[in-house]
């Protein structure tokens, strides 16, 4: 019996030790529920602190954990899957104006896009001509894929 009492005399150790492997789980799973338990975990070591007694402790862990849970955790999961601020990379020349430079078919070809020069392909059975626009319709390695001439609305003030 001292042995329990003297581990319930420094429970704050024992909320600390849980938040502590709680923390490590959270490390392998990254779902943010045991994150939210060591929070818990540790308002249950400040309850301690406090000197609430070990079942003040454990309904304080409980309830924090549980307010965490339901508040902070849903809030950080749409941050953390949240799409990045801007396209960046081949993904930011999609959508873009491109001019032809050379003949561009199925089989390849030449457009400017963005000031640089890139070996482009069109879809199978379409083909464009020099100073013919276009648009990158996506980005296949280090070729262009183009496809439908642009609209006047589409191209910028001076042409990439």
């Amino acid at each position: 019996m001292d042995f329990l009492e003297a581990l319930l005399d420094r429970s704050w150790l024992l909320w600390l030790a849980s938040a502590l492997v709680l923390g490590i789980l959270e490390i392998t799973a990254i779902d943010l529920v045991f994150a939210m338990l060591a929070g818990g975990a540790l308002a249950g070591a400040l309850a301690d602190a406090l000197g609430l007694g070990f079942v003040g402790q454990v309904l304080v862990a409980a309830a924090v954990a549980g307010l965490l849970i339901g508040t902070i955790r849903p809030v950080l999961l749409r941050r953390l899957h949240m799409p990045p601020a801007g396209t960046t990379n081949a993904a930011a020349l999609v959508g873009r104006p491109a001019l032809v430079l050379a003949e561009v078919s199925a089989r390849g070809g030449l457009v400017k896009l963005v000031g640089e020069t890139w070996s482009a392909r069109s879809a199978p059975g379409t083909s464009y001509t020099e100073g013919e626009d276009v648009v990158v319709l996506a980005i296949d390695g280090a070729t262009a894929v183009v496809g439908q001439p642009v609209t006047p609305a589409q191209l910028p003030e001076e042409r990439t």
